[in-house]
């Protein structure tokens, strides 16, 4: 059951990345096409066939796990700097990309790569699985590299969460109104896999259950989006600042 929500979530993100190659090298919002690419990679790292060959590549000390949460970090950023500014949900775009919300993603970058620095990872383990068992420091530290590794995307929900709601709430096309309420679904996803984080090991298919739902959830509420942007070109209209694709 894991790896089938784990390999229907890299399929969706594949193919929007697929679909927006033409616009992005006509050089058309190539920042959509670089979430769905970021998206993509979390997807191919996130599956143990090809988790432990891109791992070994990097010297089999779970680097990999790293760049993983670096990566859903950067994807994450792009998806609230994009959405906020389109929104114009102001308060919400200062969280994420002001200066507060630089300093948080920095702080979250940070302490993240120092947590995993100052454990044993020396064996290629995905999901750092089995970094827990093998040694005290890990299991203590552990915790805390997981909580770090969901708190940013975490935090970026629930700046985000308001303006997605208005934007449900209001009197834009129902293909926009239609994305915000999946992203706005996405937000909650990610909220509640943190909290899940903090449940018992019986929770481990509900937690990546909701967290692959999330992605799915984020990545389907901007093709409708874009979706949006088309129909309104393909009716003539000039769209808004939301549905610009």
């Amino acid at each position: 059951m894991k790896e089938i929500l784990q390999w229907t979530t890299l399929a969706v993100c594949a193919a929007a990345t697929l679909a927006r190659i033409p616009s992005a090298l006509r050089g058309t919002n190539r920042s959509l096409f670089f979430i769905f690419l970021l998206a993509t990679a979390a997807g191919v790292l996130s599956l143990d066939v090809f988790y432990f060959p891109i791992d070994g590549a990097l010297g089999g000390v779970n680097v990999a796990s790293l760049l993983l949460r670096l990566i859903v970090f950067a994807a994450i950023y792009l998806v609230a700097f994009r959405v906020s500014r389109a929104f114009g949900a102001t308060g919400a775009d200062a969280l994420i990309s002001g200066r507060l919300g630089l300093c948080v993603l920095g702080l979250f970058s940070a302490a993240l790569a120092t947590l995993f620095l100052l454990m044993d990872v020396s064996a290629s383990s995905p999901g750092m699985a089995e970094a827990g068992g093998r040694s005290p420091r890990n299991a203590a530290l552990l915790p805390y590299y997981w909580a770090t590794a969901r708190g940013y995307p975490t935090y970026v929900s629930l700046a985000l969460l308001p303006s997605l709601v208005r934007t449900l709430r209001s009197g834009l096309p129902p293909l926009v109104r239609a994305g915000a309420g999946l992203m706005a679904a996405g937000a909650v996803a990610t909220i509640a896999g943190f909290l899940l984080e903090f449940a018992a090991p019986a929770f481990a298919l509900e937690r990546v259950g909701v967290n692959n739902g999330a992605v799915l959830f984020f990545i389907s509420g901007l093709v409708m989006v874009w979706l949006a942007r088309v129909r309104a070109k393909d009716l003539g209209g000039l769209g808004t600042s939301s549905t610009e694709g």
